[in-house]
């Protein structure tokens, strides 16, 4: 059993979140941006879909774990082109001391910047993403939250071949810290079970936008998603907005201009 197999297949969809950071930034900027840095990259799926879509596209993607990145070596860039491999590096590092710098955009995403308990810590690095970007350089976070987000509860989800299982084992009120974990269950009931264990803070988002403004960006919008009128679901659709709904679950765009 593969867990970023299942992980990929379960959790992330790279081109939609890609479509969102290629469209927000050129209507905000008014042209493409090109240099691409993905924070916490894990197997660095979203970083090699950047950089398929552009020949002029460049990415970096930062991670502590070797063997994450080792596995995202092996299984995404080996499946790129000689070209698209020129595009692109791995690096095994902090990100809160990455390297690359002269960015147009840098990602954190599937919530990963929420390691950061606290707001000191979550400052800093929110400054050090600053410093690595350009002069017209873009931020661009995801978040979570509802009032099921600070409740301990089990969620399944049928995937293609096995079953997504997300838990939210622990919840302090005192703190907005938690324990997570994702299961996998295959069709065939072979288990795979703390696949991945997440202890973070739940941040809400007034918390996230005042860090940011705080750290020197310039403006800290939320993109909230839309609905469709004919399911009463969302639609996929995020623009900037000041009004959310109280939804028992919600995932959003957090999104800053240096």
């Amino acid at each position: 059993m593969d867990k970023h197999y299942y992980y990929q297949n379960s959790v992330q969809c790279v081109e939609a979140e890609i479509d969102f950071v290629e469209s927000t930034y050129q209507t905000l900027k008014g042209h493409p941006a090109k240099k691409l840095r993905e924070d916490f990259c894990g197997t660095a799926q979203t970083a090699c879909e950047w950089i398929s879509r552009d020949a002029a596209n460049q990415a970096w993607g930062v991670d502590l774990d070797p063997l994450v990145l080792q596995w995202g070596n092996e299984n995404n860039l080996n499946q790129l082109t000689v070209q698209q491999r020129q595009q692109i590096q791995l690096l095994n590092e902090d990100v809160m001391s990455a390297s690359i710098a002269e960015l147009d955009v840098v990602l954190a995403m599937n919530f990963s910047y929420f390691i950061f308990i606290e707001r000191d810590l979550m400052i800093r690095y929110f400054k050090s993403v600053k410093e690595s970007l350009q002069s017209n350089g873009v931020f661009f976070l995801d978040a979570f939250g509802g009032y099921e987000a600070a409740k301990e509860l089990v969620e399944e989800r049928e995937c293609d071949g096995f079953t997504y299982i997300w838990e939210q084992a622990t919840f302090n009120p005192i703190n907005s810290q938690m324990q997570c974990y994702i299961h996998f269950v295959t069709d065939e009931g072979v288990r795979l079970d703390k696949a991945f264990d997440y202890y973070w803070r739940i941040w809400t988002l007034p918390e996230i936008t005042e860090m940011l403004l705080t750290a020197g960006f310039k403006t800290a919008e939320v993109y909230w998603e839309g609905t469709d009128e004919k399911t009463g679901e969302g639609d996929g659709i995020y623009t900037s907005s000041k009004l959310g709904t109280a939804d028992a679950g919600w995932v959003c765009y957090v999104v800053a201009e240096k």
